[in-house]
């Protein structure tokens, strides 16, 4: 497995790459944004772990210029801030997992795993199109339309209204959205979920149309074709 890892921080790059290599990972180290972008075009990688804060682009920028180049890579942050704002933000552009410093290495061992695992998976799996009623979603291209008409998601909203969607009218507990949307071993007393599933609905319930999303108090959310 070739993962890509972006750390300016010599004694954290130290300590990681030693022990992905001695857990059998091919890695390649880069101290700055500018020298993984170059990277990025080098082969295609398995996995791109990123700090947020590097001395020339940051991990932000560069989490943008990876979605914009449509590089599929799975992406784990790595990273001193903690603020909820700061994983929101790298959630959303881009990032398919977030997990703060100092960690545990058998817990970056287990993100590594389940992200690769689920992209093996999405490779895997021919791509279909998921409906509910006037609610289609592309899995290929990533869109959304509601009556024909396109909605622009986010991609953590897009993946929490397909999880929804390949599970109509069954309720997906809290545990599974965290699981499947931001990874195993987040933070469960969280509200992110409440705060995405309220963003989702004023974009697909929005006034006009009937409502889909329902909160099922006390055990999860179901999306309902009736």
């Amino acid at each position: 497995m070739d993962i890509l890892f972006v750390e300016d921080n010599k004694r954290i790059s130290e300590f990681v790459v030693k022990g992905l290599e001695e857990s059998g990972f091919s890695i390649i180290l880069a101290e700055n944004g500018t020298t993984a972008r170059n990277w990025l075009g080098e082969k295609e990688w398995n996995l791109i772990l990123l700090d947020i804060m590097l001395p020339d682009i940051d991990g932000f920028e560069l989490l943008q210029y990876i979605r914009f180049k449509k590089i599929s890579t799975p992406v784990l942050v790595l990273s001193a801030l903690n603020d909820p704002d700061d994983k929101v933000k790298a959630l959303d552009s881009g990032a398919d997992d977030y997990l703060s410093k100092p960690f545990h290495f058998k817990e970056l061992i287990a993100r590594i795993h389940a992200l690769t695992r689920r992209a093996s998976m999405s490779r895997d799996k021919p791509e279909n199109i998921l409906q509910c009623a006037d609610l289609i979603l592309y899995t290929d291209s990533h869109s959304v339309k509601r009556n024909g008409q396109e909605i622009k998601l986010t991609r953590q909203e897009f993946k929490l209204l397909k999880l929804l969607m390949e599970n109509i009218n069954r309720v997906v507990s809290r545990t599974q959205i965290l699981d499947t949307v931001w990874g195993i071993n987040y933070d469960t007393n969280t509200n992110i979920i409440d705060v995405y599933i309220s963003y989702l609905r004023n974009k697909i319930d929005r006034e006009g149309y009937e409502k889909r999303i329902e909160t099922v108090k006390g055990r999860g959310y179901i999306i309902r074709n009736l």
